[in-house]
């Protein structure tokens, strides 16, 4: 019977203070819809103008007030109401996830009773497939046609940046086949390997997030040069590239030997002739003295 009425009793102590709560999606979104969330206590009459957002940081593991911004990819709009706290972002990005609460700055609530409980939301996305091969940098990407020479290997990557791992597949135009990987592998190419090829990656959660990517393949016959080959002219833009950072610093080496030797050779021995001028007494450039004294100072 006690132990009932103890139970009740901190029913009733709990139930006298107000919560204060924070509404907002409960489902994943896409990348580039609109997040509203609302702060509010439990008890309506209660003052919400001492009441602000906070998000907790990754990078740095703290929480943070939220402020106002109209940046273009940080647009945020706070609006207070007579009995809420909202807060909205028109354009949902992967950096605006979660998770986030509210917090009262009143003097008489003290931890944990001043905060909500906190809200998370997913933001799903996926970037533009890049390819890569060996050899081509991020800059130098893979070109749209690439040739190869009658026999050799052929290795395609594709990736792409997304809230999930894609899956990944390439296929080829006029083909049957579908190799459920994201790497393409070619090994002694053919005539019969030319063609398009295509890689494809599908969010494993969001059937709508999905992206291409297409390529051709042209083999050379035996006989072609090899500098027609995309290998062949990666190398010869690489020699080129080479060769000019070479002839920068020759040029630039030249140069400073030259204006350093100038400066050293327009420095000339210093003229002294003036201190071997006599000074007499009664010149401009001699000093008051009160002995006299016909024959020059120096």
């Amino acid at each position: 019977m006690k132990g009932l009425f103890l139970v009740a009793v901190v029913a009733l102590i709990h139930g006298s203070y107000a919560t204060l709560l924070i509404k907002g999606p409960t489902m994943p979104l896409l990348e580039g819809e609109s997040v509203t969330l609302e702060c509010l206590y439990s008890d309506s009459e209660l003052n919400i103008s001492q009441v602000h957002f906070e998000v907790f940081s990754k990078y740095i593991h703290l929480w943070h007030p939220v402020w106002e911004r109209s940046w273009c990819y940080y647009s945020m709009e706070i609006k207070r109401t007579a009995d809420s706290l909202v807060l909205s972002i028109p354009h949902a990005k992967r950096f605006h996830e979660g998770p986030y609460r509210c917090v009262s700055d009143a003097e008489n609530v003290t931890e944990p009773d001043n905060s909500s409980l906190p809200l998370a939301f997913k933001v799903h996305y996926m970037g533009e497939l890049s390819l890569s091969m060996e050899g081509y940098s991020r800059y130098l990407g893979v070109p749209e046609e690439l040739k190869v020479r009658l026999g050799d290997d052929v290795v395609v990557k594709c990736s792409a940046s997304s809230s999930e791992e894609p899956n990944y597949f390439w296929n080829k135009d006029g083909g049957d086949w579908i190799l459920p990987s994201s790497q393409l592998t070619l090994r002694k190419v053919g005539l019969t390997d030319e063609g398009q090829y295509t890689c494809m990656a599908e969010h494993p959660s969001v059937a709508s997030l999905s992206k291409r990517r297409t390529i051709s393949i042209t083999v050379l016959p035996e006989d072609a040069p090899w500098y027609e080959s995309s290998n062949g002219r990666l190398m010869l833009i690489t020699v080129a590239m080479a060769v000019c950072l070479l002839a920068f610093i020759v040029s630039m080496s030249v140069f400073l030997y030259h204006r350093i030797k100038q400066l050293r050779t327009s420095k000339g021995p210093i003229d002294d002739r003036s201190q071997k001028k006599p000074i007499y007494k009664t010149s401009v450039e001699s000093l008051p003295s009160t002995c006299g004294d016909s024959q020059p100072l120096v």
